[in-house]
């Protein structure tokens, strides 16, 4: 476990050191705040349910999100209670407000790539977009030095996890027909 944290804050204090500025800070404070509780993803299925086309995909990416949220931010988070990065080392100034809860596993993490996995799998072209926000919300987690690599590692595993199960139980009771008024 030591020889993972020294990992963790190799990494995590190879990008404060050769990346941290002013600009940055500003640009991944703004990331962490329209991600803060998946809101653009909510939003995002929400839209998708307004169209016949999309519908599914609105009811599996929000089923996803709820999924996701509980697994990570409810169950892991609580059983977890890994301390942030920036409490165990106190010498980094935050550019945000700390976070209070746990640190693993990363919530915004998991919650883009439960999102960006019923994306690509319904709605592609809006999915490619949603992988490229996806990989920039993960590496703004570490560099605001709110999680550690493995926090944001596992919250990808563990979305695109429930990202796929979600898809299966949507395959398996045949959403899609059902909403279409089919068996």
């Amino acid at each position: 476990m030591e020889d993972i944290l020294s990992f963790d804050f190799f990494i995590l204090d190879s990008i404060q050191q050769s990346m941290r500025c002013d600009f940055l800070d500003s640009v991944a404070a703004a990331i962490g705040f329209l991600t803060t509780s998946g809101i653009i993803w909510i939003l995002l299925g929400v839209v998708l349910l307004f169209f016949r086309k999309t519908r599914a995909a609105g009811i599996i990416l929000l089923s996803a999100l709820l999924v996701g949220f509980l697994t990570g931010d409810v169950l892991l988070k609580h059983l977890v209670n890994r301390p942030r990065p920036f409490v165990v080392n106190t010498n980094v100034v935050l550019a945000i407000k700390p976070p209070t809860t746990a640190s693993f596993p990363s919530t915004h993490s998991t919650l883009a790539a439960a999102a960006t996995t019923v994306l690509l799998a319904k709605a592609k072209p809006i999915g490619f977009v949603a992988l490229a926000a996806t990989i920039i919300i993960a590496f703004s987690r570490m560099y605001l030095y709110v999680h550690y690599p493995t926090d944001v590692f596992c919250g990808l595993l563990l979305g695109t996890a429930i990202g796929l199960l979600m898809l299966w139980i949507a395959k398996k009771v045949k959403l899609e027909n059902r909403l279409n008024g089919k068996s």
